[in-house]
């Protein structure tokens, strides 16, 4: 059971508890903070209107790239999280 909660996904994308972990820290933080720039936009639509549209760019090209990279590619989800 435990290994199943925190060691078989890392593992199957060949990253330790640890590394994922800190990927996915990294990931959401800056949804989080694309998501508070498009609350903050359509308050005040002049600040922030490329914010959220680059982070989700960016974040794509980063998880395509690392799914590239990795032992085996094939075993990647489309996603990273």
């Amino acid at each position: 059971m435990l290994g199943r909660l925190f060691w078989d996904h890392p593992q199957s994308l060949g990253m330790s508890w640890a590394e994922h972990g800190a990927g996915a820290v990294v990931i959401g933080a800056r949804m989080v903070g694309a998501g508070l720039a498009c609350v903050i936009h359509a308050a005040v639509p002049a600040l922030f209107t490329q914010t959220a549209g680059r982070t989700i760019m960016s974040l794509h090209d980063h998880m395509i790239s690392r799914k590239a990279g990795a032992a085996n590619p094939n075993a990647w989800p489309d996603y990273e999280i």
